[in-house]
């Protein structure tokens, strides 16, 4: 017993966060060149970059953020490498900021029609997340007092205005409204009373009443039904809105019902975008009303709102008028066999389909065999397909299997924390392969796989061109599956994914907190990356 305790004392101390292994630093230029091709405010502002760009600025960040951290670590020898592990982060983060200022790379002949568009854009998003008062009101938004300026685009997120600030903006909105076609107020009431939020946002309500946009965003103000409501005159005046984003906004059953019955036309609406709100049932189908009557919607997003069987089949049903559809997103929700039976009559009509996130719906072996049927006979097109934490078992993996195997475009895919085991791992393993040259990400972790479903899984993406990360960590491998895994990866070791959580006894760990204690030290690092975000600095 002293030994093994002496063991693990030895162990805990020896675990060093720094340097991090070649593999996280591959993961963190990934997602750093995602983070610069994603479109934002930021690029609306300054431009969006390409993936060959993005990539390249990505690795030069990377390598000075390493020096930079790497030379923070050598000061401290002796420490664990945390404080190397944050400066890491923040000098990349930084970096980022500054490559996406800079914008993409432009010819001399584009400089004028660049440095145009730059002027349509007035955005006091950047900095820290800060109250605004009158006085700084009058300095910040004095570029709008600017006889004939041009701005088509606002954003004041990220700034919370109270009453005398909203009063300094009022008039400035007024004199440009009528230019206005993208108006970003996220994030612009945190932290005030109730009432004074409430009288910021009629203020500016009223004062943008009748700019026809085709942008509006309006999340993370904790709205709820009082909320839309205040914004009421701005909503009714929509007619020609393309996109709309009310995500974090408290959206109950009355909110949803409210926004459904404030605008107008949704007939050129592409975008509507509602996560992480409070919508239940009846808000849902609140919501699939204003589906109904959006027959251009291309990107659709009710992801962790609450839903369940009823509100999934009212939105199921809504969702077969969109027929122009390109991305759905519904994780995270309560819908159950039934809502993943009625949905699938919707994908069926989805040809244009290339994103599909269904994962956490409780869609189970029958849900999850409809999905996969409809989407096999529909969306030849389809690049992502998650349906993840569902409890499909082998018995629903042979429909996705036939999905799977005919989809060539297919580049990402996650079945993660389901209940697959070898017989289903092996199904989907054979459904990939040839055909299927443009899949560059697997995630079948947590399934309870072991040795055999776990081989056959590295045997068939190791010969796909371009491929970057299996992750089949979390379930069953035996220690003689894990060195034949890693050797069919030995000349590629960075496109298998961590094995750290494998169990090869086939059963949870009996001593928790001696596992969570591991899980912690181990998994610092990745967790203070894998977030990473622009801080939107000086």
């Amino acid at each position: 017993m002293e030994s093994g305790t002496q063991a693990f004392q030895q162990r805990s101390l020896s675990v060093k966060l720094w340097p991090p292994s070649h593999g996280t630093r591959l993961m963190l230029v990934e997602r750093m060149t995602k983070n610069l091709t994603t479109p934002s405010i930021f690029s609306r502002k300054y431009g969006l970059l390409s993936n060959e760009e993005a990539e390249e600025d990505a690795k030069k960040i990377e390598e000075l953020a390493f020096a930079a951290a790497d030379q923070h670590y050598k000061k401290e020898p002796d420490g664990d490498g945390s404080s190397a592990v944050q400066v890491y982060a923040k000098e990349s983060s930084r970096l980022m900021l500054e490559a996406i200022k800079r914008g993409p790379t432009v010819k001399d002949e584009e400089i004028a029609d660049k440095t145009s568009i730059h002027e349509t854009v007035f955005d006091i998003s950047g900095g820290r997340r800060a109250f605004i008062d009158a006085e700084e009101a009058e300095e910040i938004l004095k570029p709008l007092r600017e006889p004939g300026n041009s701005y088509t685009k606002i954003c004041f997120s990220n700034r919370s205005f109270g009453l005398d600030a909203a009063n300094v903006a009022a008039p400035l909105l007024s004199s440009v409204k009528q230019q206005l076609t993208e108006v970003d107020l996220s994030d612009f009431i945190a932290g005030r009373p109730e009432s004074e939020a409430l009288e910021v946002m009629n203020l500016f309500s009223s004062v943008l009443e009748g700019c026809q946009l085709r942008y509006l965003n309006l999340s993370n103000n904790a709205l709820g039904e009082k909320g839309v409501r205040a914004f009421g005159a701005l909503l009714k005046s929509q007619n020609n809105l393309e996109e709309l984003y009310l995500i974090n906004d408290g959206i109950s059953e009355e909110a949803a019902q409210a926004v459904s019955e404030l605008i107008p036309s949704t007939k050129k609406l592409k975008v509507l975008h509602f996560h992480n709100n409070m919508t239940g049932d009846e808000g849902a189908i609140a919501i699939s009303d204003i589906v109904k009557r959006s027959p251009a919607l291309e990107d659709f997003r009710c992801s962790s709102t609450r839903v369940g069987t009823d509100g999934g089949v009212a939105l199921a049903e809504a969702l077969k008028t969109c027929t122009r559809l390109k991305k759905l997103d519904l994780r995270d929700n309560m819908f159950g066999v039934g809502a993943g039976v009625a949905l699938s009559k919707a994908l069926s009509l989805f040809a244009g389909l290339t994103e599909v996130y269904l994962s956490y719906l409780n869609l189970e072996d029958d849900g999850a065999e409809a999905l996969a049927n409809a989407l096999k006979e529909s969306a030849p097109s389809l690049e992502v397909l998650d349906m993840a934490g569902n409890d499909i078992t082998a018995k629903g993996a042979a429909s996705l299997a036939a999905c799977i195997a005919s989809k060539q475009f297919l580049s990402k895919l996650n079945l993660a924390e389901n209940e697959l085991k070898d017989e289903g791992a092996i199904l989907i393993g054979k459904s990939l392969g040839e055909g299927h040259g443009q899949l560059n990400e697997i995630d079948m972790s947590t399934n309870a796989i072991r040795r055999a479903g776990a081989r056959l899984l590295a045997q068939v993406v190791v010969k796909i061109p371009g491929f970057k990360l299996l992750n089949i960590n979390g379930n069953f491998i035996s220690d003689e599956g894990i060195d034949e895994i890693k050797e069919l990866f030995k000349s590629s070791p960075d496109m298998l994914g961590s094995l750290e959580d494998n169990d090869p006894e086939g059963e949870d760990y009996e001593d928790e907190d001696e596992d969570e204690e591991n899980a912690e030290e181990g998994n610092e690092l990745e967790s203070k990356l894998k977030d990473l975000k622009i801080e939107q600095g000086e």
